[in-house]
Order: C-alpha cells, then structure tokens, then sequence
C-alpha cells in the first residue's frame, strides 16, 4: 500500500537576535552556537543604543517597573543586532535561548543559551522576537534599510523553483555528468556561476571606429 505524503513546502523565516551588552565579548562562540544550530547570519550590526532609543524598542514594556532599568542596561554599551533565517526560526530561537529568567532558566533549560551566559532576570543575555509581528517591527528598528519581501510558500516556492532554478541547474548537472571532473561540487559550483542567468551584464559602448 502505498500512502501519498503532501510535497515538502519550502518556508524561511526571520527573527532578530540581540546580543546584550553585557556579554558581546562572547560574540565570537555565541555565532558559532547560532551557525551550528542550522540559522543563517543575514545580516549583523554592532551598535550602540541611547536610553530612548531603547526606550522606543521596548515600547510595549513601557510603565512596567522594571522599565527603567531595562533601557539603562540595554544603553550601557554595545550590543549585536543579527537577522537570523532558517525554517520556523522564531520559534527554535526561542528554544535555543530558554526562559527569559535566567535563574530559571538555569533550573529547567541548563543548556540553553540564557542559562549558560545570563545572570539575573535583568540581565538574561540575549534577546528573540516573540512572534511574526514582533519580528518584523523589530527587524526594521534595528535594520531599516533592509527589505522584509515576502517569501515564497507552498506552490508559489514550488513556481519560483521551477521557473529560476530548475532548468539551470538541470544544464548543469547534465554539463557534469559529460565532463566528469575530479572535484565535481567545485566544478558544478564554477559552472553555475559561469552560467547564471541573473547575473550582471555589462554594456558595451562602442568606438568611433566600430561605428
């Protein structure tokens, strides 16, 4: 018997990591975590927060007591702001840094990231957008120049697959399956780039004498 399985959808998503202040000397090992957990780095920034710019990225903790002393910690110094990519990525972030409390985290999450370079409730570390909404806002804070298209699901990914990618890479594999080289991922990878159809082309003006 036979069960029919739906087709695998193709679905990347962002969120934005905050390194805090406190810690950005471990910037170095928390990227390696990061880069190992399955996320793309899309974009990194380090930066330097004032009390009401911090106040305006935690605008809905706002009247909230511990407030003050929320934006007086994210101003005392430098911070790394990254856009992080891969699938459901909101959500394994949110795992990957554990509790909030730190001092909780410790107790029930002592792998995550929180517990293992947090110190208190205040100072837990790292930051995670909490949902969509959320990252989207907090991506455009940090980074305003950059871009949030919409990204391909289901069927539209499967168009965009079969319209951009396919034919090329099918050249591709069939130019490597004729020339058998040593290193075939070098060559395929040279091949593509030799043959991208997107690539850049540069115009030419011609001389007086071809004219």
């Amino acid at each position: 018997m036979q069960i029919s399985m739906p087709p695998p959808q193709i679905y990347v998503e962002k969120t934005l990591a905050i390194i805090k202040p406190d810690i950005v000397d471990k910037e170095e090992e928390i990227q390696d975590i990061i880069l190992r957990s399955g996320f793309t780095i899309v974009q990194r920034r380090k930066l330097h927060l004032s009390p009401e710019h911090c106040s305006n990225f935690y605008v809905e903790q706002y009247g909230k007591m511990f407030f003050p002393n929320l934006t007086a910690y994210m101003s005392s110094g430098p911070l790394v702001a990254m856009i992080l990519a891969r699938h459901k990525a909101i959500s394994y972030w949110k795992e990957l840094l554990g509790p909030s409390n730190t001092l909780v985290a410790k107790e029930t999450h002592p792998d995550s990231l929180r517990a293992i370079y947090g110190t208190d409730d205040l100072r837990n570390a790292l930051h995670g957008s909490n949902d969509f909404a959320a990252a989207e806002r907090e991506i455009r804070f940090m980074f305003p120049e950059v871009i949030i298209e919409p990204i391909p699901v289901g069927q539209a990914a499967k168009d965009y697959l079969n319209l951009y990618v396919t034919p090329t890479l099918l050249k591709g594999l069939t130019a490597l399956c004729k020339e058998k080289p040593a290193d075939p991922f070098i060559w395929l990878a040279d091949w593509l780039l030799k043959n991208n159809p997107n690539k850049p082309k540069l115009c030419h003006n011609p001389t007086a004498e071809e004219l």
